[in-house]
């Protein structure tokens, strides 16, 4: 679905000569493959423009070095992870590489939505396939890597994960590639300014 940028932008033709601005979309879901870097794109996006809303997700897995509570994520337990499900609490949910949970609440997004901001999903490619049923309206967005080199070398050099688990990322991370075309616009996130640039413009901020 690639190349719906310029339909997305322009304005479409009214009655008698007039043109009507397009509506502007509210929702924009950011995705990709592990240690792309959609984390560190989303938040220089938010601080250049503050008005965002930028979605903070659930996790059942622990704080990694330098991750704050309600910041980088909310930090929960099985059992709350659990009665978010049971109440419709989240407008999607995955279990990523195999191991924890992660989710975006709902009742945050829909609030945004309602006060007229623009809102950022960054999630991962489980959860995007979700919001494209619970949210259809939503413009989905894939960050990709210049290439597969620097992608090795972005996880690699974070120091978060053990070699055991990189390998299992980096498994994940061919079928993720291998998605891009699902999505409405691509942006390949080489040099990071150039990168939030393009996304801004994309977004019409």
């Amino acid at each position: 679905m690639d190349g719906t940028r310029s339909a997305a932008r322009g304005n479409a033709p009214g009655t008698q000569g007039e043109r009507i601005a397009a509506p502007r979309p509210r929702v924009f879901v950011v995705s990709g493959p592990t240690a792309v870097g959609k984390g560190t794109v989303c938040t220089r996006l938010k601080t250049l423009h503050p008005e965002v809303f930028l979605s903070v997700s659930v996790t059942t897995r622990p704080p990694r070095p330098g991750e704050d509570e309600g910041i980088s994520y909310w930090f929960i337990t099985g059992d709350e992870f659990d009665q978010l499900v049971a109440d419709d609490g989240l407008l999607e949910w995955a279990v990523v590489h195999g191991a924890h949970r992660y989710g975006t609440p709902r009742r945050p997004v829909e609030e945004a939505v309602a006060a007229g901001r623009t809102v950022i999903l960054e999630i991962d490619l489980q959860g995007a396939r979700q919001v494209r049923t619970t949210y259809p309206q939503a413009t989905h967005i894939f960050l990709a890597p210049p290439n597969w080199e620097e992608l090795v070398h972005r996880l690699r050099g974070r120091g978060t994960e053990t070699p055991e688990q990189q390998e299992r990322r980096l498994r994940t991370a061919v079928r993720e590639l291998e998605a891009r075309s699902e999505f409405d616009e691509v942006i390949v996130n080489g040099e990071l300014d150039e990168t939030v640039h393009e996304l801004v413009e994309l977004m019409r901020l």
